[in-house]
């Protein structure tokens, strides 16, 4: 009787046991960041392309720009007008050492001619974007002037907004300036005749 009670008491078999594969935290139905973390990177990946996809569209359209180059030049052309002024203070200062007689040092002085080259191409840049500016701008008071209105489309009737001219109102308005293209084309046309009637030679009499 005590050996079957003391054969009921001993634990067997790897069930049992503390460190069975079961029962062991590293196994492998306790790891993580496994395969199931993949798409979070992946997305991860995507939003990361997406948004340098978008800074350079974004630089892309600010070089375009004429203001926001504008802005971009200014620096440049402080710093190279102190370049000029430097420079220049330091040849006028070796030229009078060299006028006076006295031994200059050995260092080179930066050429003058070479700064103020470099000044007025960044004042050449600054007046392109001016000009450009001027036209855009321009041309955008022109559009809101003769067609101040938006035409609304059939495939975008969402867009439609209250103060949008009808269909018929736009062809209106394009016969309208077509015939004051052709009016003016017309007064041209017989300005330049009576000019060169005026301009042939009478026959002798």
């Amino acid at each position: 009787m005590m050996a079957s009670q003391q054969q009921q008491q001993q634990p067997s078999g790897p069930m049992s046991q503390p460190g069975g594969p079961m029962s062991q935290p590293g196994g492998p139905m306790s790891q993580s960041g496994g395969p199931m973390s993949q798409p979070g990177l992946q997305q991860q990946a995507s939003l990361q392309q997406q948004q340098q996809q978008q800074q350079q569209l974004l630089s892309q359209q600010q070089d375009f720009d004429p203001v926001h180059r504008f802005k971009m030049l200014i620096p440049q052309l402080k710093e190279s007008l102190q370049n000029v002024m430097k420079i220049a203070s330091l040849n006028l200062a070796h030229n009078t050492t060299i006028d006076n007689g006295i031994k200059s040092s050995d260092t080179t002085v930066q050429r003058f001619d070479k700064s103020l080259e470099e000044f007025y191409a960044l004042c050449d840049q600054l007046e392109l974007c001016l000009r450009l500016a001027y036209e855009c701008l321009s041309q955008s008071i022109d559009s809101a002037k003769h067609s101040p209105n938006l035409v609304p489309t059939a495939t975008k009737p969402d867009t439609v907004q209250t103060e949008s001219m009808s269909y018929s109102q736009y062809l209106g308005m394009i016969k309208s300036q077509i015939s004051c293209a052709k009016d003016i084309h017309n007064a041209l046309l017989e300005c330049s005749k009576k000019i060169a009637g005026k301009g042939q030679p009478q026959g002798i009499m």
